[in-house]
């Protein structure tokens, strides 16, 4: 692509780079210059405008931007994404539906070392997203691009993002108490979390904050694809009440403790096929934790294992919460 000052006579089909006042109205920057266009540039007197001129092995930037939109998400039913019209060497790219945006980032970046020219932005990995919501933007910077460009940034991108929707709606919440005549706390906090993904309580029991009575109501839980555990007392060792409970109901513990702060005292595990978290305190809190990381992944289908949480470490110093019982920082009188 060539760019810079041309001669008006030298113009035709050329693409206005900067926008031109006009005594009615305006000639604005990205259209394309056609003899109408030149002649109301000459009535106002210029001579040369700043064009750009494509050569014959260049993209338009709007054709540029929709080609690697489209293979980043060649089947939109599939990947769950929505490309919105192209306009300005830019597509938008949006979520079908409530779920979580799997961003393969290698191929992310490796689109964007192609050509400075060709930039995807995109959610980061794992974000949950409402339906509708922008997941990831394309844009061509310059009106033009070179065709092997175009096609580099389509093969090293190719699929790089997919919606997942919920699969598991169906929760259970089991919460122990030290005090039968106490409050619950947790449920509000965590059904509105649930909201958000479509999923739901079909099941909210109480027990005594005992092994073995948590482990009694745990194996009464029926019908449920994912339960939760929310104990009175943090759970501080792998070998404290919850996760000793699930041991003793007859599941298992995969991971205790994760490198999201707040959300350190959370666990995972498993009854068969179905995944259970033990709770950190903070889900009594609506603000984000690392409780809101794996609940969301687990809902939309998508496995956590414990290495998957291991790697949470970058990017899980969250907010601070407030209400706090032991803050990160103690205040110093």
């Amino acid at each position: 692509m060539r760019f810079g000052p041309v001669l008006l006579d030298q113009a035709e089909g050329a693409i206005l780079a900067h926008s031109v006042a006009l005594p009615e109205g305006r000639l604005r920057k990205g259209c394309i210059l056609g003899p109408p266009e030149i002649a109301q540039l000459r009535a106002i007197g210029r001579s040369e405008v700043i064009a750009a001129r494509l050569d014959p092995d260049d993209l338009h930037e709007d054709a540029a931007a929709l080609a690697i939109a489209r293979a980043l998400v060649p089947d939109p039913e599939t990947s769950g994404l929505d490309l919105r019209p192209v306009g300005t060497g830019r597509v938008n790219l949006h979520a079908r539906s409530a779920g979580v945006v799997e961003v393969l980032a290698p191929r992310v970046d490796a689109l964007n070392a192609v050509d400075p020219m060709i930039t995807l932005a995109t959610v980061p990995r794992w974000q949950r997203v409402k339906a509708g919501e922008m997941v990831a933007t394309v844009k061509v910077i310059a009106y033009g691009v070179a065709r092997a460009s175009v096609d580099a940034a389509c093969a090293a991108g190719t699929r790089a993002l997919n919606l997942h929707p919920p699969r598991r709606t169906r929760i259970a919440l089991v919460e122990t108490h030290t005090d039968p005549n106490a409050r619950p706390l947790g449920a509000k906090a965590i059904t509105d979390r649930l909201a958000t993904l479509g999923a739901e309580l079909i099941s909210h029991r109480h027990s005594p904050h005992r092994e073995a009575d948590l482990a009694s109501m745990l194996g009464k839980v029926r019908g449920a694809d994912l339960i939760l555990i929310l104990t009175a007392s943090a759970t501080s060792d792998p070998e404290d009440v919850a996760p000793g409970a699930v041991r003793r109901a007859g599941g298992r513990v995969d991971r205790f403790g994760m490198p999201v702060d707040p959300g350190n005292l959370l666990f995972l595990g498993s009854f068969g096929e179905t995944p259970v978290i033990g709770l950190p305190g903070c889900v009594r809190s609506p603000a984000l934790n690392g409780a809101d990381w794996v609940m969301e992944r687990l809902i939309c289908g998508i496995p956590v294992i414990a290495g998957d949480i291991a790697g949470m470490g970058v990017g899980g110093l969250l907010k601070e919460i407030p209400t706090r019982g032991r803050p990160r920082e103690a205040k110093h009188e």
